[in-house]
């Protein structure tokens, strides 16, 4: 204590004293009889005679100052005197008066304007201010004339240790691998000090550990963590709690301190072995398991985490290697025990395997530790299951000839049950695969007959499937594909691969190829094909033409002479026997066109006709009958249509019934009746007690030219309409000018149909007796009215 006070007095008192011994010697040595004023920080000297003196003498200070200090956190009773203004100027009077501006001038600095004493009015803090910055100026007291230019100068806070380190980032955590060697970096702190760095040792820090030892470390002056023990072990205590502790003022007793907490977790690193739960483990699967099918897990723990936990499992040793296989779980880090090959509990019951698990990312660090790798023995047990039947072969093929006789064997399937317990099997056919039923099978034996012919030329092979059954349990079922071929037999006979029409020249010469024809075989024999061509019998002294066999299997037709002739003979048809080469061979004979056509010198065809000639061979009997009966079926028809054409122009002859007349139709007059239906129904019309007896001419043009016809005298009111009728018509029938078959049409004769009766006035004349209309009253107000009209006495007929 005594040697802080004793720091703390000599940074008080120190400014002052080296202010007093600056300034209080100007102020001695000044002249008393000076009379400039000079401005602060500038130098003045004895006033001298000459210009030699003033620059040979040395200029003294008027103001000998800078820099003034003031303590921060000073609280007294009063203000705090932190230093004094004085100019070489002041005689001592009350004339000179000082004034003070600049940061904090009148309300933190107030300065005696008579003395120059500057007080501090407030308590400083130097981490919010560290220095302040006035202007001192000496002015007349009674004419405020500046008396000299004014001086700035400072006032310095001088520090003290009153601010404690702080963790500004704290707090920290950190990472440290585990199993480290001692002296392993972890992290470093910093703390910090607001405290003056440059003087004293308020801001000097010294750094130690409060909690975490023995286990960490750090170094006193640069915060530097570092791991204590080695070998710490994740597996035992993952993380640690450490307190760090910085201490100012060197680390000295009095000085001010500051914690902070920093979090260290050791990091993995592949120190552990897999090792397996268990040594034995057991497992059981049904023989019928599919392929790929997890039979059983095992685990391998590793006490390590992330990477540094992961394994890999194998099968090094037992009797199923090659049956069984081992795959990691990617998720869990389990084997997974899975089967390779199908099962037979027939054949074996159980295995035994030996697993091995090894960890993947292995450190060298710790390869000395032992190998990171353990071992477990597997007993897997399998359990008969019904198994269905099984066929002696995957794929059956079966050959047969395509004359194979129905009935007739073609192959056999064959097929057994594995269980032990062994059920009879039973064969049947799918018939969506044998669709037409082409096939059967003996459902005891499995052979297989042919149910249809067979053709290869329509269908080569057949695919078909058999069931296997077993007899005691119905759902055990297999399936087997059967391929049947059907083998060629030589039983289609060889033809023209296409319609051959040979085309030869007028010009052509003797010798000449004019067509090359080829053959078809819809056999398929084993050699291949091979053709023998021929001419018929009677066409192998064949003056015109004659065939040539070519290498490649084809026919050659030459002509044997030139000067053909289409005006001679335009077409000849020439037969050809071809046959294969089968046993027994096949033949047909084929018919080729030769058309004669005429041609350019350089062979070009140019024109050829279309009647055909028959070679000596002729045509045959049903072809002429067919051509015969051709031609009288179009004779026959020529016949019926002249026959048909006469008969319609033929002149239209008029018969003694008939009654042709105008068909002057007037519609004002009354019609049939009821019989009426038809508006030009002359039968109808026609008014039997009419006739006269004159006959009707035929509808001829005439030959000669009549002059027209004089013009009938007026007939007088009264007359009967019926005689005027009758002679229009006569004249109509016998004027050959007139038109043919205009007619009057007749409506004095009444239907025989009409239950109202004939409402005509035409033979009312004739009528003695008067008609009572009366009934037409009952038919409305119009035919009412009508009747009134018509029944009338023989007084109102008078009149």
């Amino acid at each position: 204590m005594p040697e802080r006070l004793t720091e703390m007095l000599m940074d008080t008192w120190t400014p002052l004293i080296i202010l007093w011994i600056t300034v209080l010697p100007s102020i001695f040595m000044a002249p008393m009889n000076q009379s400039q004023v000079l401005p602060s920080g500038s130098s003045t000297g004895l006033k001298s005679l000459t210009e030699e003196q003033r620059v040979l003498n040395r200029s003294k200070r008027g103001w000998v100052w800078n820099q003034m200090f003031v303590l921060e956190e000073f609280s007294g009773p009063e203000p705090i005197l932190v230093g004094r203004l004085h100019t070489d100027l002041d005689p001592g009077s009350s004339k000179i008066k000082y004034i003070l501006s600049g940061d904090g001038a009148g309300t933190i600095f107030v300065i005696n304007d008579k003395t120059g004493d500057i007080h501090a009015m407030k308590r400083l803090d130097r981490e919010e201010k560290a220095e302040y910055t006035l202007t001192a100026q000496a002015v007349d007291r009674d004419t405020n004339k500046p008396l000299e230019p004014p001086s700035e100068f400072i006032i310095k806070v001088q520090d003290i240790n009153d601010n404690a380190p702080e963790f500004v980032d704290g707090p920290y955590h950190a990472t440290v691998p585990e199993m480290s060697v001692v002296g392993t970096f972890v992290t470093k702190v910093t703390a910090t000090d607001a405290d003056d760095p440059v003087y004293g040792n308020s801001a000097k820090l010294v750094y130690s550990i409060l909690e975490g030892q023995p286990y960490f470390s750090i170094e006193p002056h640069t915060a530097i963590i570092k791991t204590a023990l080695p070998n710490m072990d994740r597996e035992a205590k993952e993380e640690y709690f450490v307190v760090i502790q910085a201490k100012d003022m060197g680390g000295h007793m009095g000085g001010l301190s500051g914690t902070t907490t920093v979090t260290i977790t050791l990091s993995d690193v592949n120190d552990n072995p897999p090792k397996f739960a268990q040594s034995m483990y057991h497992f059981s699967v049904m023989e019928d398991v599919a392929l790929g099918e997890p039979i059983g897990r095992v685990k391998a723990n590793d006490l390590d985490i992330g990477e540094n936990a992961k394994s890999s499992y194998d099968i090094i040793e037992g009797d199923g290697m090659d049956i069984f296989e081992i795959t990691t779980d990617a998720q869990t880090q389990d084997g997974i025990i899975r089967v390779r090959k199908p099962l037979d509990f027939e054949t074996k019951k159980s295995y035994t395997l030996k697993v091995e698990a090894t960890n993947i990312h292995i450190d060298p660090r710790f390869i000395s530790g032992g190998p990171f790798k353990d071992t477990a023995t597997v007993k897997i047990v399998v359990e008969d299951a019904d198994e269905p039947p099984v066929f002696s072969s995957p794929t059956y093929l079966l050959e047969v000839h395509e004359n194979a006789a129905i009935n007739s064997v073609i192959g056999q399937v064959t097929a057994h049950d594995p269980d032990v317990s062994s059920s009879p099997i039973r064969f049947s056919i799918d018939r969506h695969t044998d669709l037409e039923r082409q096939f059967n099978i003996n459902a005891e034996d499995g052979k297989i007959t042919l149910a249809t012919p067979l053709d290869r030329e329509t269908n080569m092979w057949h695919n078909i499937t058999i069931v296997a059954t077993e007899t005691r349990n119905h759902s055990q079922v297999s399936r087997v594909p059967v391929a049947i071929k059907v083998l060629d037999v030589n039983d289609n006979a060889p033809e023209f691969a296409s319609e051959h029409e040979a085309f030869l020249c007028e010009n052509g010469k003797p010798g000449q190829v004019i067509q090359i024809v080829s053959a078809v075989d819809k056999d398929d024999p084993k050699n291949g094909h091979y053709f023998l061509y021929s001419l018929l019998p009677e066409m192998v002294n064949n003056p015109n033409f004659t065939i040539k066999k070519n290498e490649d299997n084809t026919l050659s037709i030459l002509a044997k002479h030139s000067g053909f002739s289409r005006q001679k003979q335009e077409v000849y048809l020439l037969p050809i026997i071809i046959s294969d080469s089968g046993n027994p061979p096949m033949s047909s004979t084929s018919t080729l066109t030769i058309r004669v056509c005429g041609c350019s010198s350089d062979g070009i065809v140019q024109s050829c006709n279309v009647e055909a000639y028959v070679l000596p061979i002729g045509l045959s009997m049903g072809a002429l009958i067919a051509i015969l009966a051709c031609i009288i079926l179009l004779l026959v028809i020529v016949v019926l249509f002249v026959t048909l054409r006469r008969h319609k122009n033929e002149p239209l002859i008029i018969k003694d019934d008939e009654d042709v007349r105008e068909n002057i139709i007037r519609y004002d007059d009354e019609g049939g009746g009821e019989e009426d239906t038809e508006a030009f129904d002359i039968a109808t019309l026609q008014n039997p007690d009419g006739i006269n007896g004159f006959l009707p001419r035929k509808d001829i043009k005439p030959d000669l030219q009549f002059m027209p016809r004089q013009g009938l005298a007026p007939v007088p009111n009264g007359v009967d309409v019926d005689e005027f009728i009758n002679v229009r018509l006569h004249e109509a029938d016998n004027d050959p000018t007139a038109p043919p078959y205009d007619s009057i049409q007749i409506y004095g004769y009444e239907g025989r149909g009409s239950a109202a009766g004939s409402l005509s006035s035409l033979e009312s004349s004739a009528s003695d007796s008067d008609q009572n209309f009366d009934y037409l009253s009952e038919w409305g107000p119009r035919f009412k009215r009508l009747g009134e009209l018509y029944s009338v006495g023989e007084s109102d007929k008078e009149t």
